[in-house]
């Protein structure tokens, strides 16, 4: 099976703020001028695609990165693969560099963060057609270049490729019309309580005007879980308990990653957000996006820690 991972690629600037946001900002100003001094700064590799590409791999899979980077791209890639990423997709732009992603991070686990495209934009440029879509099991349209994110889908239409839309951070990028039309004919849209109630709003759909669009709708809620929810049924997770609560940056694309697991495998929903669920605690757990380790084995054992036994597991450890 093969599963296509678009989105952006970055380098990180992960800066921790030991205090809270909400102290120092008043909106009933009209107007928001305000500096934190942060205690530490670290640079790691990120970026939605290789985020959620990452914990694939660590998952068993072997996903294909499909993303503009730039010219100084080339260690990122050698690491990439190292970790079991095919990157034969991403295209490296030698008058470009690749796009840069800084984010602050309070006591409370709340975010400021700023994205520069750099390569990114040319992602447009990119396309699904010419691959072989009979090797292609599922597509991820993770955040990225707008332009190219809608472009993916309406690829995916043509083609007749089942796709996940994940609009995440650029739907303050879209409007609601283009929201419409990322989504229409997903297999599923992936966002979180809060960017559910953006999509509402931008769009004017309720959750059934969402679901008469798409398949499935997956809606992480943080500490509260996740649910899996069509028009026939609803599905609630909860979350796997992490050891540490250290960097929340990056803890949704690991959830994409077990979720994507779940669906390309034809586990029961229950299993696949729970897989879900257990990666993102992984990530949680340490500071970056991709510094999160695990053996399947290990990753089975603390599953049933959790949730208990499962049939699918036996297969996700390969004993199938």
């Amino acid at each position: 099976m093969s599963i296509i991972v678009t989105g952006s690629i970055a380098t990180d600037y992960l800066m921790q703020y030991p205090g809270r946001f909400l102290e120092h900002i008043r909106p009933e100003h009209g107007k928001i001028s305000v500096s934190f001094l942060v205690e530490e700064k670290r640079m790691s590799r990120g970026g939605c695609g290789p985020n959620i590409a990452y914990s694939l791999a660590l998952l068993g899979e072997r996903p294909r990165l499909m993303g503009a980077v730039g010219q100084d791209f080339g260690d990122y890639r050698a690491w990439l693969e190292a970790q079991g990423v095919d990157t034969s997709l991403t295209v490296a732009y030698p008058d470009e560099f690749t796009a840069t992603f800084t984010v602050i991070t309070d006591l409370e686990q709340n975010q400021i963060a700023g994205f520069h495209a750099g390569a990114m934009s040319r992602a447009r440029e990119l396309s699904l057609h010419g691959l072989d879509r009979q090797e292609i099991d599922l597509v991820i349209i993770s955040p990225n270049d707008p332009a190219a994110m809608l472009k993916y889908t309406q690829e995916c239409r043509e083609l007749g490729l089942r796709f996940i839309f994940d609009p995440s951070q650029q739907l303050a990028r879209l409007d609601g019309a283009q929201v419409i039309i990322g989504m229409s004919g997903a297999y599923a849209v992936t966002v979180n309580d809060y960017e559910l109630e953006l999509v509402k709003s931008k769009t004017g759909l309720d959750e059934a005007g969402i679901l008469a669009r798409v398949g499935l709708l997956v809606v992480t809620r943080s500490a509260e879980g996740a649910s899996l929810i069509s028009r026939e049924r609803r599905v609630d997770v909860p979350i796997a308990r992490p050891t540490a609560i250290t960097d929340p940056t990056g803890v949704g694309d690991a959830f994409r990653a077990g979720l994507l697991t779940g669906l390309v495998r034809g586990y029961p929903w229950e299993v696949t957000g729970r897989l879900g669920a257990l990666a993102a605690a992984y990530c949680l757990e340490q500071v970056g996006t991709m510094n999160h380790r695990f053996t399947r084995a290990e990753f089975v054992a603390r599953y049933r820690e959790n949730f208990g036994d499962a049939a699918e597991l036996e297969d996700l450890l390969g004993n199938r």
